[in-house]
């Protein structure tokens, strides 16, 4: 049996959205953040705006989604070399559903992934098949309480 292996992603995040006040009331701070990983590109950060937040800056929930589909793309393109199908294109238009409750807090119900694939060499077949693989494998959905759905479309 092979050995636990283990990955540890260390991240900052700094709250950079103190306007002279603090927290002394909901209104008197911006949600403003940076986040950042050691030897990369600072990611601005605010809450979404429909929570007062900055709509310039990438929100946590888009970061999940984003990170959703990034996972996926990149399992699916490690399946396909290993399949020897070649992929040209692939864009994804990925789209969350968060619901607020009653208390204030909120949680995902889904995300769905659209998929658009170019493959100039394969089965297109296999490559409809092996989205459904790399779902399997994708370590972020894995890590999810909803469902998180693919509806990929595979051209040639």
């Amino acid at each position: 049996m092979p050995a636990d292996k283990r990955h540890t992603y260390a991240t900052q995040l700094r709250w950079t959205g103190n306007l002279g006040q603090g927290t002394v009331d909901y209104r008197a701070y911006a949600r403003d953040h940076e986040i950042r990983v050691a030897g990369k590109p600072m990611v601005p950060g605010s809450s979404d705006p429909a929570f007062r937040g900055d709509a310039a800056r990438y929100n946590p929930e888009e970061l999940l989604v984003a990170s959703l589909s990034a996972c996926h793309m990149l399992w699916f393109l490690h399946l396909c070399t290993d399949a020897g199908l070649v992929v040209t294109t692939y864009d994804d238009e990925a789209c969350g559903t968060m619901v607020e409750t009653v208390d204030g807090g909120g949680h995902f119900t889904e995300v769905v992934l659209h998929p658009v694939i170019t493959v100039s060499r394969g089965d297109p077949a296999l490559a409809a098949h092996l989205h459904d693989r790399a779902h399997g494998l994708c370590f972020i959905a894995n890590s999810m309480n909803f469902p998180v759905r693919c509806e990929a479309v595979v051209r040639t």
